[in-house]
Parts: structure tokens; C-alpha cells; sequence
């Protein structure tokens, strides 16, 4: 238990212990006026009375106070746990439109690579070709010194 409630505790303690001892004196009728009227009763019950009654009407009041800072806990709870899932879904959304952007952006690398690769290979058998016909040149030349010798 915290302390307020033992301070609480201890209050309606000596509150009874009190009554309960002085109970006669309590209980003896005296005078009590309304204002308006006056009648003979007993002023220490009518006291311990309106005490009990404040008492009940304040529990009460912590109570609704209590249920009510819940059912606003709750319903923040909910509309946090609705923000959170439409932020998850918002991330979700973004990491797919990242992939989406990064898979065009590797298609499109490949394409250029392939490309690239493409007019490397058209440059080497064209190098290859020249370095044919050069080679048939020097046997060709060479094929006709040796025809002339």
C-alpha cells in the first residue's frame, strides 16, 4: 500500500476508536439548530453521520474520477496503437516503393552494362577481324616473296 492510503487508513481508524470510547457523549441529545428551526438530537451522531456521508460521496467521486482517467487511457491506447499501424504501414508502403525504385535502378544498370559489354564485344571482333586480314596481309606477302625467290 502507498501512504496516502495508510494516512486513510489510519484517519477512519481513530475516527471509529473516538466514537466507539465517546459514543454517550456522542450520542447525548443537545439543541441543534437549523436556522429555521431547531430540534433536540443527538449532534455528535448527526456529525458522525454527514462525515460517513462525505465520505461515501467522496470515494464515489475518486472512483468515477478513477474509471473515467481509464476509459481516456484506454482510448488513447487505441488511438496510438491506430497511429502505429498506419506508420508501420506507411514504412512498409516506403521500403517497397524503395525496392521498387532500387530494382528500376538496377534494371536500368544492367541494361547499361549490358549495352557497354555489347559494343566492347562489337569492338573486339572488329579488332579481332582487322588482326585477321593483317595476318592474311603478311603471310600473303610473304607466301608471294617466296613465290618470287
Amino acid at each position: 500500500m502507498n501512504f496516502r492510503t495508510i494516512s486513510i487508513a489510519i484517519i477512519v481508524a481513530l475516527i471509529a476508536v473516538l466514537a466507539v470510547f465517546n459514543w454517550n457523549a456522542l450520542a447525548t441529545p443537545t439543541p441543534v439548530s437549523f436556522g429555521v428551526t431547531e430540534i433536540q438530537a443527538p449532534l455528535g451522531v448527526l456529525m458522525l453521520a454527514l462525515t460517513v456521508l462525505l465520505s461515501v460521496f467522496f470515494i464515489a467521486y475518486v472512483l468515477w474520477l478513477q474509471s473515467s482517467v481509464l476509459l481516456e487511457a484506454r482510448r488513447h491506447s487505441k488511438e496510438m496503437q491506430t497511429q502505429r499501424d498506419l506508420a508501420d504501414k506507411a514504412e512498409a508502403s516506403r521500403f517497397t516503393e524503395l525496392r521498387g525504385v532500387l530494382e528500376a535502378l538496377h534494371a536500368q544498370d544492367k541494361q547499361d552494362l549490358m549495352a557497354r559489354l555489347d559494343v566492347l564485344e562489337a569492338h573486339l571482333v572488329s579488332r579481332a577481324q582487322e588482326s585477321d586480314n593483317s595476318t592474311a596481309a603478311y603471310v600473303g606477302q610473304l607466301e608471294q616473296q617466296l613465290h618470287l625467290r
